[in-house]
């Protein structure tokens, strides 16, 4: 297969979880290239995402690593034959790689988990509160990156069809991004999707006591299996993908908890509805 200039974030996982098995079975890549009938630096090239793997060699590497795992030999083949375009793809070279990850992200999430400290999660954004997000940030955008910023957004939220549970603390209700119009429209917008079928929204209020777990924002996207799951954490250059299955566990156990302490659904859409109705 052809070398790839610039892998996508789930050609890069792959990669990843290929090399995983293989330490795991304790091959180095030139023992693993033996098995294989191919050359070390192909190896290396497939766990770099920098080259593509076939079903037939897939399934017979993960033979030779001993991975018994046949749901998750099954979901690494069809990372590996996915031959889909996304629609992200048409914002590649206008857009920084992260915003192309977390759409690619989007599109294969068997589900999605927020924790927002700040802002609204993207997801829940109105356009107007989406474009002041953006506006904030420095260096400015220009007027057409602000505007592919915007519309990347959107179009993810158009296609979003994944379980989301989201959990948002006061603090990023209260912070006034835009105008009071804006930032009224913007809870308004929150009451109403909060009695969508797929979303289910919980607030964490400031008067709850000693609840620092909720420190931090985060994405948890699901994969097609628990290994595949990925952590989105907010970096100075775009955002951080986390795929360590400690540290998977971690953020597991961690959503868990902030979910249990924030307001149940039915409150929290009333906590939502008292503060609209402040402004």
């Amino acid at each position: 297969m052809p070398t790839r200039r610039e892998p996508t974030a789930r050609q890069l996982r792959l990669g990843v979880e290929l090399r995983k098995l293989r330490e795991a079975a304790g091959l180095t890549a030139r023992q693993a290239a033996s098995l294989l009938g191919v050359s070390n630096v192909q190896i290396s090239q497939i766990e770099a995402g920098l080259s593509g793997v076939s079903e037939q060699r897939l399934r017979r590497l993960a033979s030779h690593y001993a991975c018994t795992d046949t749901e998750f030999v099954n979901a690494l083949v069809a990372m590996a034959t996915d031959r889909t375009r996304g629609w992200w793809e048409d914002y590649r070279g206008l857009l920084p790689t992260p915003f192309l990850d977390l759409a690619e992200l989007d599109h294969h999430a068997a589900f999605q988990r927020d924790v927002a400290i700040l802002y609204v999660p993207g997801l829940l954004q109105t356009e107007n509160y989406a474009r002041c997000v953006f506006s904030s940030r420095i260096p400015e955008l220009t007027a057409e990156e602000l505007e592919l910023r915007v519309r990347h957004r959107l179009t993810r939220q158009e296609l979003a069809t994944f379980p989301h549970d989201v959990v948002i603390h006061e603090a990023a209700l209260r912070i006034r991004v835009g105008d009071r119009a804006t930032a009224r429209a913007q809870l308004d917008h929150l009451v109403e999707v909060a009695g969508a079928d797929r979303i289910t929204l919980r607030v964490i209020p400031f008067d709850l006591d000693g609840f620092s777990r909720a420190s931090s924002t985060m994405t948890y996207v699901g994969g097609a299996v628990p290994k595949l799951d990925t952590v989105a954490r907010d970096a100075p250059h775009g955002a951080l993908l986390i795929d360590s299955e400690a540290q998977l566990h971690a953020y597991r156990a961690r959503f868990r908890k902030v979910e249990a302490a924030a307001l149940d659904p039915d409150r929290s859409r009333d906590f939502i509805h008292r503060l609209a109705k402040e402004l």
